[in-house]
């Protein structure tokens, strides 16, 4: 076969497996691939509110970019720790969890991870469109205004559903390839719109600004890491099972880390640098139409296309991993129905947000401050397990009967179950749940400690879960749960 020949049927093959361990001799992805994917999956404008989130904290240039590197890089290097798992099963995170959780046990943390893919493609659709709504105000002079031209709005998502369809359902060798060539393409024109703002800002100003509080910076910091790497976290393994068993596990991390690392740095820096010159971009109601008014024209357009192309690759990604995440619940569909019933969810969910709701930012950061809380609680527990497991038996995996060697009690590994809802119910102690300054859905009664005030509670469920489960056996060794064992 010519590598044309090759290109092609990459191209147009649909993949057909869906959470069975993928075999060893299918096995022939690098780190390279992934850092392409997590560039892509993370040249999106949701890093803007981000930014803006962080400086309406009172913090300056320098401690917005620290908490952004710190905050992006330290989450997603949890995503490469769970990559690594991923290597060693060959199969989807989900899918390896219930050899922690038990087949009936891990039912529970693959509900709230489809949640959160659901909730982040929701968000991805109704920005996506909010994009080529301002695309379409500037070439053909339409409204902006979602709420003015319901049946425009209702195309642009529809498009970008349709979009995601195609990449999504089209399967792993695909994503690869298109997350590739949009991270060359797209990253170049978000390159180009973060030059334009870096000869037109007023520096001195912004640099000369006050430090904020220590406080503030680990409130960013924190922010940063549930809004970017942490609600990636359950998704690590999806893409790495096709890796080699050869590929070293730092390189992995670092792909991870890096790949994502770098575009956050940029964008979350582009929404810091208009936020700090124009204020009003923190409380809009449409973050892509706030940024387009505060660019000229020429600049608006490639900015646009660059934050519907990054929306879309990100997207891709998510709606890949859902579909997974559907087949582990025991959905018994092929993966590329799973991905559309997923679709179908998240443009109702877009469409209610979008026509319906007068505001982004605060349900936004609400949304991933409370989802960040259960999903690391479960990145607690599955890290201690890997730290003595290196295998996983590929039969075990699939089967949700009795004589599954993941069956443990009912179905259920106490263990492990407990550990992971102990840590949540710990978490969100520490939670506020503030969608503005009028409007709080709940307030845990440890909301008011320096941990609650500092956006910790996440961190909080991680150690607690982790510590828990080490202290009910997470660290027995498994060095016997192999695939050769399974055969």
């Amino acid at each position: 076969m010519t590598h044309e020949d090759s290109k092609t049927s990459i191209l147009s093959r649909v993949e057909q497996r869906g959470i069975e361990p993928v075999p060893d001799n299918e096995r022939n992805g690098s780190p390279a691939q992934l850092f392409w994917v997590w560039f892509a999956a993370n040249i999106s404008i949701l890093g803007i509110p981000l930014g803006a989130t962080i400086i309406a904290l009172g913090l300056n240039l320098w401690q917005a970019i620290l908490a952004t590197v710190i905050g992006a890089f330290g989450s997603f290097a949890l995503v490469g720790l769970i990559s690594v798992a991923g290597r060693r099963g060959g199969a989807p995170s989900l899918t390896l969890s219930r050899a922690i959780f038990g087949v009936r046990g891990n039912a529970g943390p693959t509900l709230i991870a489809l949640l959160s893919r659901l909730g982040w493609e929701t968000v991805n659709t109704m920005t996506g469109a909010f994009a080529l709504l301002s695309l379409s105000a500037i070439i053909f002079g339409t409204s902006a205004d979602s709420h003015q031209v319901p049946w425009l709005t209702l195309a642009c998502i529809l498009i970008f559903v349709a979009l995601t369809v195609v990449v999504s359902a089209a399967g792993h060798s695909f994503i690869l390839t298109v997350q590739k060539w949009a991270t060359w393409i797209f990253g170049a024109l978000t390159l180009f719109v973060a030059i334009y703002l870096a000869t037109t800002v007023n520096w001195s100003a912004f640099i000369g600004n006050k430090p904020g509080s220590i406080s503030a910076v680990v409130i960013a910091v924190g922010t940063i890491a549930a809004g970017t790497g942490i609600g990636w976290v359950n998704s690590g393994a999806d893409m790495a099972r096709y890796q080699r068993h050869s590929v070293k596990s730092g390189s992995l991390i670092w792909s991870a880390s890096a790949g994502a690392g770098i575009p956050l740095v940029i964008v979350i820096g582009l929404g810091a640098v208009l936020t700090a010159g124009d204020s009003s971009i923190a409380g809009a109601a449409d973050p892509v139409a706030a940024v387009r008014s505060a660019l000229p024209a020429w600049v608006s357009i490639p900015y646009l296309i660059a934050a519907f192309a990054g929306l879309l690759m990100s997207n891709n990604l998510s709606v890949y991993s859902a579909g997974l995440t559907t087949l582990t619940l025991g959905v018994r569909i092929p993966r590329p129905v799973a991905v559309i019933i997923d679709v179908i969810v998240t443009t109702t969910g877009a469409l209610y947000f979008t026509l319906g709701s007068d505001g982004f930012y605060g349900p936004f950061v609400t949304f991933i401050s409370l989802l960040a809380v259960p999903l690391t609680a479960w990145t607690g527990v599955f890290l201690i397990d890997m730290i003595k497991r290196r295998r996983y038996d590929a039969d075990a995996l699939l089967d949700l009967s009795s004589t599954s060697k993941y069956w443990y009690w009912h179905g259920i590994n106490l263990s492990a179950t407990l550990s992971w809802l102990i840590g949540l119910v710990i978490g969100f102690l520490f939670v506020t749940a503030r969608v503005s300054d009028t409007e709080v859905w709940f307030s845990g009664p440890l909301a008011n400690t320096v941990i609650g005030k500092n956006g910790l509670a996440w961190l909080v469920s991680l150690l607690v879960a982790g510590v828990l489960y080490i202290c009910t056996g997470g660290l027995k060794d498994k060095g016997k749960d192999s695939l050769e064992e399974a055969k």
